[in-house]
């Protein structure tokens, strides 16, 4: 039997690594104190302490704090910062596939969205995808349905928005410039003074208590519904693979746990404090709309141009676009026995 000179067992090269502390500085597009958003990856920094003991600490700063926002991706993959708190829709300009894990125009609920993750092949598919840029990619957050946009006047027609400048994010930017929207990605906390200055005409961001928090209403008294673009939104941690290789595998399953956490939170979350946002805007003047279904019909007929022109551009488009598809359609069988219309 072999013992260490003091007659102990050795301990193993992973038990060794569970002995080592994790203090990371992680980075975020969304400014903490961001409802959702921004609150969840601060939330995720406090579970992964309490999980691990205080073994695992993950520092969030603000956007601009460590790098610019919409410059994390980078920081990330090069190492010089640990971590990012982001979803993946920021990042289209430079993987084009990305997007489709963050928010899938006329796409589906936060519910069908994790089960074609976990159970459809989508975190494969993910993970593959951001380890060619050195990125350890997992899902830590999800958020329902946000609304479609803040208007300074009620659109009747497809026709109304064409010639408006309006910050836009992800896939459904494409969709807007199919119609003749001119589209900008503006991070959250520069939105609201380009709008308040005219740089944009328009703005979509996030959910009724969301947008409440960022004061679009003094602006633009228009709300528009549904969010067509983003039936629910997926968030991201990012951590440097160098790093996350480095971990033990305790560690990396209590990371991993405290992003399960992080969903199941988002979801009874992100459901229960719409109604008293949305209250909220309407005393203070906003005038809520429903799309037309002829401009909802227009849209996704964009949409379906955009997924033929992106999957013919881009590889892993077009193979995380099929399995999403694919899976959406299967699960229809099901959805359509199991649940009330």
């Amino acid at each position: 039997m072999s013992c260490s000179d003091n007659g102990s067992s050795p301990k193993s090269s992973d038990e060794s690594n569970v002995e080592k502390k994790v203090r990371w500085k992680m980075a975020s597009t969304f400014a903490g104190n961001l409802t959702q958003l921004g609150s969840s990856g601060v939330r995720f920094s406090r579970q992964i302490e309490k999980i691990s003991g205080g073994n695992i600490k993950v520092k969030f700063f603000d956007p601009g704090a460590l790098v610019p926002a919409l410059e994390i991706f980078d920081a990330v993959s090069s190492g010089s910062i640990d971590a990012g708190w982001s979803t993946p829709g920021y990042w289209a300009g430079k993987v084009p596939a990305l997007p489709l894990f963050a928010a899938v125009p006329f796409g589906p609920s936060a519910q069908e969205y994790i089960s074609w993750i976990y159970y459809g092949g989508g975190k494969e598919l993910f993970e593959e995808i951001y380890a060619k840029h050195n990125i350890k990619g997992i899902i830590c957050g999800v958020v329902p349905p946000e609304a479609s946009g803040w208007f300074r006047k009620e659109i009747q027609t497809v026709d109304d928005l064409k010639g408006m400048k309006m910050r836009f994010f992800g896939l459904g930017a494409k969709v807007m410039e199919k119609i003749g929207v001119s589209t900008q990605l503006i991070a959250g906390g520069d939105i609201f003074p380009a709008l308040e200055l005219g740089t944009i005409d328009a703005t979509e961001f996030s959910m009724p208590a969301v947008d409440l928090d960022l004061g679009f209403y003094q602006v633009a008294k228009h709300y528009y519904f549904p969010g067509w673009h983003q039936q629910s939104t997926l968030f991201e941690l990012m951590v440097n693979m160098d790093k996350w290789n480095k971990l033990s595998e305790t560690q990396k399953a209590q990371i991993k746990s405290a992003c399960g956490d992080n969903i199941r939170n988002g979801i009874a979350e992100g459901e229960a404090i719409q109604v008293e946002a949305l209250n909220t805007l309407k005393s203070k003047g906003v005038k809520i709309h429903k799309w037309s279904q002829d401009i909802l019909d227009t849209l996704e007929n964009a949409w379906l141009e955009v997924v033929e022109e992106e999957s013919a551009r881009n590889e892993d488009f077009k193979r995380s676009w099929e399995s999403l598809s694919t899976f959406r359609k299967n699960i229809e069988t099901w959805k359509s026995l199991g649940y009330l219309e």
